[in-house]
């Protein structure tokens, strides 16, 4: 098949760049300003790299050498790279979530492409938000897009055992709590738990995210499980650069490449790589901006289908350091070949049966056939009158003796809360109980922290109890681990069930039949409904914009005036 290659006239920063105006003069001079000549961007595609660099994010602590090789990569194949700052979203730093500034990240996108003269975008991003931030804005651009992922950084050491970033640190601080290790041992393992750049090691957000970027056909085949420190690294960088000055002249843009089909493969392989919860609101809002209507219980349709293969925590064992020497994300996608639309082809310009061939699992125990998973299902969404809209739940990181429960709650009314009162002795709790928190949602948050894993009360640790059923409107890392019923919708902020339940109720939670229910009578929370009232609107600022517009979770906790397929409106030149 033969590609139309655009002419160089037809670049949309020949409007800034290529007439014979006052207003491209100014452009021009101030370009030879900075050094640049006339041959450097002369009838040339001009990039937009979009580096989500800070000092103070760990995750992309490299990109200020990755954004150079980049450049490298755009310069050989004859483009013009320009380096924009973007929101760096630093995820263990940023008050009270990264997650209430995504939406700001992908208008920061959309805007910062469509006031330029850019031609086709290079996405650097990793750490969780920056991901779905990053391609959300690029899908509602619509100019050609590649990212280019952060990658994981290097399995973490204790005492000659491998740590996983998050998922041992829950792990660790519960024993500390338990006093079952020392305040000495607990700063070793602070120390050892993060040893290089790269976002989290495990099977957290930033892996699953990047995961999901290439399987929607976002990034060069094998990219998202390359460990940041490896020297495949800065090569994959540069010949992303190379390959998105090609996507410019065949003009290749995100919303052709994430179709519907390749949306359902994402979950395919989310669902394979035990990925993170977090995922379904992201890909539900990424899918929107695609114009594509993806619902919760496409997700549990999925899940009932493919099993977990990766072996990596929390579900499994491994780390992606190991993921990636057993084959990374080609082996895994190999193993779901038969799953797949092997004829989707992505910004690598090949069908994906390209890419797979000759591919191999080279360690099974971490990378498992379909015929020997290492879990059943990633997730399950549950319904009931508890959440009418639908809750997650990752089967696969919780006890299977508490995938059906019933039991008393115990409400904590918001985060605050349930500080004070969780390790109280006096606190009335057995292994038997529902935690249960409220306000903790898209409002109620604001921005729907990572609080979903409520910490074991003390006074159970110190009986050995290290799981029990919890319930939250919240999220939680991709990370954590437990059983953990998550995004509960609608949230208990804007009068969702949630907000009705009191400290005894019964809760009988069926993963299997997939069912959340409130053990309370019609007529008592009619009672209790009239009674709730919602709390105030902060008077100003970002909060106040996003409250007033943020999607519930199984909406994909977007802003209702960035959805949709609208084109983007190119800025008058006067």
């Amino acid at each position: 098949m033969t590609v139309r290659r655009k002419r160089p006239e037809e670049l949309r920063s020949h409007r800034w760049l290529g007439v014979k105006d006052l207003r491209a003069f100014g452009h021009r001079s101030r370009l030879l300003q900075m050094g640049y000549g006339r041959e450097d961007w002369q009838g040339k595609p001009v990039i937009g790299i979009l580096d989500t660099w800070s000092d103070i994010n760990p995750c992309h602590a490299h990109f200020k050498l990755r954004v150079e090789e980049i450049k490298r990569g755009i310069w050989q194949a004859g483009g013009f790279p320009l380096e924009l700052p973007a929101l760096s979203l630093s995820e263990p730093f940023v008050k009270p979530t990264t997650m209430l500034y995504r939406n700001l990240l992908a208008i920061e996108a959309e805007e910062l492409i469509r006031s330029h003269p850019i031609d086709g975008v290079v996405l650097m991003g990793g750490c969780d938000k920056t991901t779905p931030g990053l391609i959300m804005g690029a899908l509602s651009a619509n100019v050609p897009a590649i990212f280019f992922p952060a990658g994981p950084m290097l399995r973490g050491n204790w005492h000659g055992v491998p740590l996983g970033s998050g998922s041992d640190s829950w792990k660790y601080w519960a024993e500390l709590r338990a006093g079952t290790i020392t305040e000495r041992e607990w700063q070793e393992v602070e120390e050892g738990i993060a040893r290089s750049f790269g976002h989290c090691m495990t099977m957290g957000t930033a892996s699953t995210m990047t995961a999901i970027a290439e399987a929607l056909g976002l990034v060069l085949p094998g990219g998202s499980s390359i460990p940041a420190p490896d020297a495949n690294h800065p090569r994959l960088a540069t010949a992303t650069g190379r390959r998105i000055v090609e996507l410019v002249w065949e003009d290749v843009r995100p919303r052709q490449i994430v179709t519907p089909r390749a949306v359902e493969d994402a979950i395919r392989v989310h669902m394979a790589m035990g990925g993170s919860t977090n995922a379904m609101i992201h890909l539900i809002a990424i899918a929107r901006r695609a114009g594509i209507d993806l619902v919760l219980d496409r997700f549990d349709a999925i899940a009932r289908e493919v099993p977990v293969l990766a072996n990596v925590r929390p579900s499994g064992k491994y780390l992606m350091e190991d993921f990636y020497y057993a084959g990374g994300i080609l082996a895994l996608l190999k193993e779901l070949a038969p799953l797949l639309d092997l004829d989707h082809v992505g910004v690598s310009g090949r069908p994906l049966r390209d890419a797979l061939e000759g591919v191999k699992v080279h360690l099974p125990e971490v990378i498992r056939p379909l015929s020997d998973p290492i879990a059943a299902e990633a997730c399950a969404i549950l319904k009931g009158n508890l959440a009418p809209h639908g809750a997650v739940i990752k089967p696969s990181a919780a006890e299977p003796r508490l995938l059906r429960h019933e039991g008393p709650a115990i409400a904590f009314e918001d985060y605050d809360d349930m500080a004070a009162r969780i390790d109280d002795p006096a606190l009335e709790v057995t292994p038997d109980h529902v935690l249960v928190l409220k306000n903790a949602g898209p409002v109620g948050g604001p921005g729907m922290p990572e609080w979903g894993m409520l910490p074991i009360p003390k006074k159970l640790l110190e009986k050995g109890v290290r799981d029990m059923v919890r319930i939250s409107d919240a999220r939680m890392s991709g990370t954590s681990y437990g059983a953990c019923v998550l995004h509960v919708s609608p949230e208990a902020a804007v009068g969702g069930p949630l907000a009705l339940v009191r400290t005894g109720d019964r809760i009988r939670l069926d993963v299997p039949a997939r069912r959340l229910e409130l053990l309370v009578s019609e007529d008592e929370l009619a009672r209790r409904r009239a009674a709730w009232q919602p709390k105030p609107l902060p008077p100003r600022g970002w909060e106040r914009l996003y409250l007033t517009h943020v999607r519930q979770a199984h909406e994909g906790c977007d802003f209702d005036f960035l959805e949709g397929t609208e084109p983007m409106v190119e800025p008058a030149i006067h």
